[in-house]
């Protein structure tokens, strides 16, 4: 993953629901994925609501092994993604849906699709994911319960933590960046697997972030290697990151991970 996601959620999935309110006890299983996706896809967080179970005990996983208990947590993230993209492509690549009575379950694969607005147009970034779920049926109705989701992509990280990269957009004049004296001050771009945002820093790489009221502190940098830690008191998370400068200054890439999530310390 990327620092860019600094901790925060990629939410992706299904989780938005069939768009509209149309009367959904006569759908089955299938057709209420397929409003899901579609309705996250409209950034539709009414819909979402209508169609997933608030049962305050769900869990449910996604990226970088985040995990979301019960429904307000979830609806918070949500509303933070589609905050944070100007739109949504999700287009379903395979889905596989078997069903028992009042319970089905699922297999697919999507391709989560994100532009977010820059000073230059639109950035996109492709996320090929897969999720698996189970669904029950409710007075009549067929509603999400939970789901796991993963990426299909070979360069996935370790749990809770994944590749990041930081692009500078504007540079201190005259900055070597790759020097072992570096000045790292200047507005950067971090981009994580599922999202992007900026960060202007100092030049000892310290500053916030526009995620979250996030803010990063540079630990150490030697050799190229950048090491520090991030904390959001958005989410109330923090964590830290390693990455590495490449030799032009150009970009660095690396890993991130948590360290705290709310009052839980004991990070898997």
């Amino acid at each position: 993953m990327r620092l860019a996601g600094l901790g925060t959620r990629l939410l992706v999935l299904l989780l938005a629901l069939g768009a509209g309110c149309v009367t959904t006890s006569s759908r089955g299983p299938e057709e209420v994925l397929r409003a899901l996706v579609r309705a996250n896809a409209e950034k539709d967080l009414a819909t979402l609501s209508a169609l997933m179970a608030h049962d305050g005990d769900i869990i449910s996983y996604t990226l970088g092994g985040r995990k979301y208990v019960g429904w307000n947590e979830l609806a918070r993230e949500m509303q933070n993604e589609f905050a944070s993209v100007a739109r949504l492509e999700i287009p379903i690549t395979h889905l596989t849906v078997w069903t028992r009575g009042d319970t089905a379950w699922f297999a697919m694969e999507l391709d989560y699709i994100r532009y977010v607005e820059t000073g230059n147009g639109q950035s996109r970034t492709l996320l090929p994911l897969r999720e698996t779920g189970v669904l029950e049926r409710r007075n009549g109705q067929w509603l999400l319960l939970g789901w796991h989701e993963s990426s299909r992509s070979t360069s996935d990280g370790m749990a809770m933590a994944g590749p990041v990269r930081i692009v500078p957009v504007q540079e201190a004049a005259g900055s070597t960046r790759a020097s072992e004296a570096p000045d790292l001050s200047g507005e950067w771009e971090i981009q994580e697997e599922d999202k992007s945002y900026r960060a202007i820093l100092d030049r000892t790489g310290n500053g916030p972030y526009t995620h979250q009221n996030g803010r990063i502190v540079t630990t150490s940098f030697a050799e190229r290697s950048w090491q520090g830690t991030w904390h959001q008191t958005g989410n109330d998370r923090e964590g830290g990151f390693e990455v590495l400068l490449s030799e032009d200054g150009n970009q660095a890439k690396g890993v991130w991970w948590y360290t705290r999530v709310g009052d839980k310390t004991n990070i898997p």
